[in-house]
């Protein structure tokens, strides 16, 4: 089956707090620290907004749409070289992730928005397990994941979780935030 849906990045805990690991790709609502080697009146920590945009002292708004900290950074050190600092030491770390869900819907147990952290990602069957698993009237071959993918258009998989279980491929379904999963009725 050709799927449609790009996997997330499954990020391991590097016991560090509040920093990311290289390919983490900055979100809006992550909060970010930035700081200026020996410009303490420059350091910042900024929450990036919605447009995927934080402001900083001196050189404005910087665009973060779809970078990873490091180029953040080398963005954000480039900006201060052009023309206020002679080659500025920039460091950029994430210190609070942007909440994360999917929504399990239908037969489960416990309906609703589950979150989970950054640093750990989620499969299907683990976001249904969080749901308090299948009721009795589950229909676990037909379960649905729906996404909006990067055009903004919503992509649904049917997905057999009882054939998925079987095999061992529980890491096959990664999530990523906002998808959707309905579990339907069995028709009796």
């Amino acid at each position: 089956m050709t799927s449609a849906f790009v996997p997330l990045l499954s990020l391991g805990n590097n016991g560090e707090a509040g920093l990311a690991r290289d390919d983490y790709t900055i979100q809006p609502g992550d909060l970010l620290q930035v700081q200026i080697f020996q410009e303490d009146d420059l350091a910042r920590e900024v929450r990036v907004t919605q447009g995927n945009s934080i402001t900083l002292p001196l050189i404005g708004s910087v665009d973060v749409a779809g970078l990873t900290p490091k180029q953040a950074q080398d963005l954000i050190r480039e900006l201060y070289d052009r023309d206020y600092l002679v080659n500025p030491q920039v460091n950029v770390g994430v210190t609070e992730y942007a909440p994360r869900s999917v929504n399990v819907l239908g037969a489960v147990n416990n309906p609703g928005a589950i979150l989970f952290p950054q640093e750990e990602g989620l499969t299907l069957v683990d976001a249904i397990a969080r749901a308090g698993s299948f009721n009795r009237y589950a229909d676990r071959r037909k379960v649905k994941l729906s996404r909006t993918d990067a055009d903004g258009r919503t992509v649904t998989e049917i997905i057999d979780v009882d054939d998925l279980m079987e095999s061992g491929t529980n890491d096959s379904w990664p999530l990523s935030r906002d998808d959707v999963i309905f579990v339907p009725e069995r028709i009796f």
